[in-house]
């Protein structure tokens, strides 16, 4: 599931309306109808706020609002796949080297 598409889904859960939680993230109800509709981003910045209004955690959204991202500059790709396995290494690597750095 998409972000926009998450948000909306636990807004509506909460039985809130677009103009009540745009009003939280101070905006206006039409962006925030964009953001729902995945033609614009939220910022990193509103996480917090949706977390805590929507009752979930704000790492889960990041991490949501962050796959988005991943997926939206290697979709087009026709290697795809291999980014991801090449990166998913990457991040192995740097987690082993910040582990020891803390550790030393």
């Amino acid at each position: 599931m998409k972000f926009g598409e998450y948000i909306k889904h636990l807004r509506e859960q909460k039985h809130l309306l677009q103009r009540h939680l745009a009003n939280a993230l101070d905006m206006d109800t039409a962006m925030l109808s964009k953001i729902e509709r995945g033609e614009r981003r939220a910022k990193r910045d509103h996480l917090p706020i949706l977390a805590a209004i929507l009752q979930t955690k704000e790492k889960e959204l990041l991490t949501i609002w962050v796959a988005d991202q991943v997926c939206d500059l290697i979709e087009k790709e026709d290697n795809a796949n291999e980014i991801l396995k090449v990166a998913k290494e990457k991040m192995r690597f740097i987690t082993q080297n910040k582990q020891l750095e803390e550790l030393g």
